[in-house]
């Protein structure tokens, strides 16, 4: 049985129904001083690779430090609008329940996000999504740019070995992510990626969306496949 289950947030736990992209927006401008016309693409993306990327579109050229001051603004801008985030965005079906019974199965959960940790206890917390989360164990977009290296560290930092880990994510970078470290996967087809991508990239399961409690503790467990 898995001792560990890694999450991803965005579309595998929570939506923020175009928020999100509001908000980095004006962590954007604030930052740079112009306003973010348009976005790199963000799905499976880490949060400094989009910030890099989305300045080249703009024609500019960003440091360490650029990103460190779009973090803590991005962060506050999270703070900030936290109500209209929980008013607008809304966790997916299954989400709590799935946290709960994994929780009540005895498996240790972390987060394993693109999200810098602030955002990302953020984006949790206003769906009451985060009492379940052991965050010192996670990995977070300001601890490294590329996903397989985050989920390394997260295994490191919960001390807990790949072949006892599951990594739960929505696209194909998570997939990778995960098989790059010898981590299981269970995609769930509730991002852009739909079932046949997922499959397609190698996760050993794909679920439609997290509805099916028990399903996904057996699955969790190795109990079926």
């Amino acid at each position: 049985m898995a001792r560990l289950v890694l999450w991803d947030i965005d579309h595998t736990l929570i939506s923020t129904r175009g928020v999100g992209r509001e908000l980095s927006a004006s962590a954007f401008e604030q930052t740079l001083g112009q306003p973010m016309r348009e976005q790199a693409k963000i799905d499976g993306i880490t949060e400094p690779v989009i910030f890099r990327e989305t300045a080249k579109l703009h024609g500019l050229t960003t440091a360490r430090g650029d990103f460190e001051r779009f973090a803590a603004a991005l962060a506050e801008e999270h703070l900030r609008r936290a109500g209209e985030l929980r008013e607008r965005g809304h966790a997916l079906p299954g989400a709590a329940s799935a946290l709960d019974a994994l929780d009540a199965a005895g498996v240790r959960q972390a987060v394993v996000s693109g999200n810098v940790r602030p955002v990302s206890e953020v984006k949790l917390g206003v769906f009451g999504l985060d009492t379940h989360i052991d965050w010192e164990a996670g990995a977070y977009g300001e601890d490294d740019d590329l996903r397989p290296a985050l989920v390394r560290l997260a295994l490191e930092r919960a001390a807990v070995p790949a072949g006892e880990a599951v990594l739960i994510g929505d696209t194909p970078a998570d997939v990778e992510g995960g098989h790059e470290n010898g981590v299981r996967v269970i995609a769930v087809a509730s991002g852009k990626s739909d079932e046949a991508a997922l499959r397609e990239a190698g996760a050993e399961v794909v679920l439609s969306d997290l509805r099916d409690t028990e399903l996904l503790v057996k699955l969790v467990r190795g109990d079926d496949a």
